[in-house]
């Protein structure tokens, strides 16, 4: 569960909820299980990830997005926002775009990066990546299909 602790009492603690819903927790399951303080520290990681044709130059879209991470609204200096090969998949490689955000701007970065690898990727003309299949009858012959991701 995550959420804003608003009180916690001898039983129970009192969780307002990220949307917004006024949760009473019983303690036993609190102490009972981790806890993950996302306030304790000064800023946080926004972990997002893009997905690339196979035909995109990995090194060209890297360095688009990283010259424009740092100017999205409320992304922090240092440490740097990072982009990088995080694995490669059948469509292509996946990018790990990271930038960093003050606790209270966490929200507005996440989606604002999305709404950039978007539109960057968009404005590059990339394609959308796609898997590529080729199968072969028992006649030898063979067809080409591409699928692509939606």
């Amino acid at each position: 569960m995550l959420g804003t602790v608003e009180e916690v009492v001898l039983f129970v603690t009192t969780i307002n909820t990220l949307d917004n819903v006024h949760t009473i927790v019983s303690n036993s399951k609190i102490f009972g299980d981790n806890i993950q303080n996302f306030s304790t520290n000064p800023y946080r990681r926004v972990d997002l990830v893009a997905q690339l044709n196979h035909s995109v130059d990995h090194n060209e879209a890297i360095e688009l997005l990283k010259s424009r991470l740092s100017k999205i609204p409320n992304v922090i200096d240092a440490p740097a926002p990072d982009v990088e090969i995080l694995q490669f998949t059948p469509m292509g490689p996946v990018l790990a775009v990271r930038p960093y955000a003050d606790n209270q701007h966490y929200w507005q970065v996440y989606f604002d990066t999305n709404r950039l690898i978007r539109d960057t990727f968009g404005e590059a003309g990339f394609p959308a990546p796609g898997q590529f299949v080729f199968v072969r009858n028992s006649n030898g012959e063979e067809a080409f299909a591409k699928t692509s991701a939606h």
